[in-house]
């Protein structure tokens, strides 16, 4: 257990923003430039699992033009989980001291990663959340609306946490919180990812910010949600939670 309430937080190091794509040819341009304008100190990794629209060989011409972008070319779709985990073990490898989820699509706006980044000096882990005061979403049905809630809420009861927006995929972290983490085990992926990442952060005792943000439904490609993925994230949430229960009867601190 990390007591996070009184640790003195040292400097950051150097930030890696690393954005999995799957077809993502039409956004991949845009989004490494919003992130190379809002934050010209950080790195980028693009993690493309071998898209078959070209968007890894586009990341390839940016890196070869630009020092401070990085490709990590994996065999195929395995997942947004799979493609994270690669890119921190990435990450970790080259000795960065902050690492960075941040969708493809647009939805997470780069000009929001300073105050994530800001916030981050004082936490261990900081989430960009829709769900707090302040945040909000842009064109979203409210089928999406109500799904990205629910699904807040039912993993926030169920599992203990006391994070409103639990799902979400803009995150920043130390390096040593994940290395915290156990990422050894985690198998889940999609939203699911974002609920264990979570969940295991506080269980660990680290400390966990939420800062507003405004998230903005992709204007082009095609969305990853799929039923797959709902169904995935309901059976492994509810599993967790009868876990965590379990645990607490029996004395036991970790998920």
């Amino acid at each position: 257990m990390n007591d996070a309430g009184q640790r003195r937080y040292g400097p950051l190091g150097r930030a890696l923003v690393i954005i999995p794509t799957y077809n993502e040819a039409e956004n991949i341009e845009p989004i490494i430039t919003r992130v190379r304008a809002a934050v010209p100190e950080a790195d980028i990794l693009v993690a493309d699992d071998n898209s078959p629209d070209g968007t890894g060989k586009i990341a390839d011409e940016f890196a070869v033009g630009d020092s401070q972008v990085h490709v990590l070319h994996r065999k195929g779709k395995e997942g947004l989980g799979a493609a994270y985990l690669a890119g921190f073990r990435w990450g970790m490898d080259h000795g960065y001291g902050v690492l960075v989820e941040m969708d493809a699509d647009g939805s997470h706006r780069p000009e929001e990663l300073p105050r994530l980044l800001t916030a981050l000096k004082g936490a261990d882990l900081v989430l960009g959340s829709r769900w707090v005061p302040g945040g909000r979403v842009v064109n979203w049905p409210k089928y999406r609306e109500f799904l990205s809630r629910g699904g807040s809420t039912y993993s926030r009861v169920l599992l203990g946490v006391p994070i409103r927006d639990v799902t979400g995929g803009y995150r920043a972290f130390r390096r040593e919180t994940l290395e915290g983490l156990g990422l050894q085990d985690v198998a889940s992926q999609g939203y699911c990812f974002q609920v264990d990442l979570a969940r295991r952060a506080v269980a660990a005792g680290y400390h966990v910010v939420e800062v507003p943000i405004t998230f903005v439904e992709r204007e082009a490609g095609d969305s990853k949600m799929s039923r797959d993925i709902v169904v995935e994230a309901l059976w492994r949430v509810t599993a967790w939670g009868l876990q965590t229960r379990a645990n607490r009867v029996l004395g036991r601190k970790r998920p």
